[in-house]
């Protein structure tokens, strides 16, 4: 939520806590540091018609995006 605020964003943001969608989309360690079912670090933008337009998925955990790539992908969609 502190990312939606400091961004400014109105739409829905996905928090997969139940691991669902990271078993979906192929982002889930079979195992990492011990546990079972952690999604990988990754960031999708999905359009209102469910078409992902962007994706970044890391293996390594330590690893960040550059969330200016899918705020700019965001912007696109809403211009």
């Amino acid at each position: 939520m502190a990312f939606a605020d400091a961004l400014g964003i109105d739409f829905p943001l996905l928090s997969d806590w139940e691991g669902e969608v990271a078993r979906a989309y192929g982002v889930q360690y079979e195992t990492w540091k011990g546990h079972t079912g952690v999604a990988k670090r990754s960031v999708f933008v999905v359009d209102a018609g469910r078409i992902v337009r962007y994706a970044w998925v890391s293996d390594d955990a330590l690893v960040e995006p550059d969330f200016n790539d899918a705020v700019a992908v965001v912007e696109g969609l809403v211009d």
